[in-house]
């Protein structure tokens, strides 16, 4: 599996994971705050972004992913890692397999737990839009307006489009495959019986549902050493809705 990504700036390692439907792109702008004091490196998950595709997506499969290119890029003494939803997901199963390579672990508006399911809405949105149909972007993002009447979370899945050399579209992701793993995403990861050791930094967004006192519970049955700290005027997209309180935040847990 060859993920794709981009680094930017110098110092320590910092891998940030981003969320299902995403890719690296969405956390361009965040990265470049950090990069003034670290190398970030973000990743584009297998069936998302530039990265290759493949029918089985699970999260071992995905924590496997990242263990490889840190391998392969000489990440050999680990990294901080950063992970938003499902990427936060992926973060946590890596910290809890392969405990050496997480330094720190940052997990955004994600706990250890199972979730309902939430995206259909925007599969199905996605999967109504027939491409070979289309002769400009602007129709995608009307028909997704329409469709959905989120300007912000149109502007989203619309990084998701791209061209091919004929000028046709096609959509980044791999819809299908994530489609048919959705359910199995939903699910916590299936960690050791072992806590999870890696000092772990729990970001909520404080208008976002995604972490309430159940999630808080499980966190506290699968992490040894735990802060969770709650970031004002944000929902699950913190890093979009407050990215300077979260840059703030989450450079003071960096620091040794």
């Amino acid at each position: 599996m060859q993920l794709h990504s981009k680094t930017i700036g110098s110092g320590p390692p910092v891998i940030i994971l981003h969320g299902m439907l995403g890719m690296l792109d969405n956390w361009q702008s965040f990265a470049k705050r950090l990069s003034h004091d670290y190398m970030v490196i973000m990743l584009d998950l297998r069936n998302h972004g530039r990265s290759s595709h493949d029918r089985l997506m699970t999260y071992d499969l995905m924590a496997f992913d990242v263990q490889q290119f840190m391998e392969q890029n000489w990440l050999y003494e680990g990294a901080v890692v950063m992970g938003h939803s499902m990427g936060g997901k992926v973060a946590m199963q890596l910290a809890a397999v392969h405990p050496e390579l997480v330094k720190k672990l940052t997990v955004v508006d994600m706990a250890p737990s199972d979730y309902e399911p939430a995206y259909w809405g925007l599969f199905n949105a996605l999967q109504g839009i027939v491409l070979e149909d289309i002769d400009r972007r602007g129709e995608v993002l009307e028909q997704l307006m329409e469709k959905l009447g989120d300007e912000a979370v149109v502007g989203f899945l619309a990084k998701n489009l791209a061209r091919n050399r004929d000028g046709s579209f096609f959509w980044r992701m791999n819809l299908p495959a994530i489609i048919s793993n959705y359910e199995l995403l939903l699910k916590a990861p299936p960690f050791p019986k072992t806590l999870v050791e890696v000092p772990t930094l729990f970001i909520k967004g404080a208008n976002s549902s995604y972490i309430q006192q159940e999630q808080i519970n499980h966190i506290d049955q699968k992490f040894s050493t735990y802060e969770i700290v709650e970031i004002q005027d944000a929902g699950h997209w913190v890093h979009a809705d407050n990215p300077d309180e979260l840059e703030k935040t989450v450079v003071s847990w960096f620091k040794p």
